[in-house]
């Protein structure tokens, strides 16, 4: 017989059990940051080929919006206020890498003072760079160029994108 919330310390194990086979998924939170002309902030990791969108992976029981902020703090040095989701894109499993939710916030636009400061702040970045949205995706991964058009889309609808690999085109 199951245990119910009658008893709740058996009633607890249970769910704990249950908790403890289901599936774990990774999650991202990256964060588009504007500069006053237009330009996006793309930042190059040092641990991976190629450039990408500032943020990085939220830790055990950290909501993805403040991983994001933490993230950008701990890189980047700088504090942002998110303005919400743009984005959330399930990645399927490719290579050694399970499945993972992806994010992609708000990150709102910083003055000329910050862009001109602007530096990686520890050794996962080597560069950061403000550039054209043509210009960002074609120095993206093919993966993180269809999700970051799709947030560059959503800005300043309040309507975040569902995704499924980077594109809106999923059956569901």
């Amino acid at each position: 017989m199951r245990p119910t919330p009658a008893d709740p310390a058996a009633w607890n194990a249970h769910l704990a059990e249950g908790n403890a086979t289901q599936a774990r998924k990774r999650v991202a939170a990256d964060v588009l940051v504007r500069d006053g002309a237009g330009s996006f902030l793309l930042v190059r990791p040092t641990y991976k080929p190629g450039w990408d969108l500032p943020g990085g992976m939220v830790e055990a029981n950290e909501p993805p919006q403040v991983a994001a902020v933490r993230e950008l703090r701990e890189e980047l040095g700088l504090t942002v206020r998110l303005r919400g989701p743009l984005v959330v894109d399930w990645v399927p499993p490719h290579g050694p890498w399970d499945d993972q939710l992806a994010f992609v916030f708000d990150g709102g636009v910083v003055g000329p003072g910050t862009v001109a400061t602007l530096r990686p702040q520890d050794e996962e970045l080597s560069e950061v760079r403000f550039v054209a949205a043509g210009t960002a995706v074609s120095m993206l991964g093919e993966r993180m160029a269809r999700r970051f058009s799709a947030a560059v889309a959503r800005l300043g609808s309040g309507h975040p994108v569902y995704l499924h690999d980077g594109r809106a085109d999923w059956a569901g």
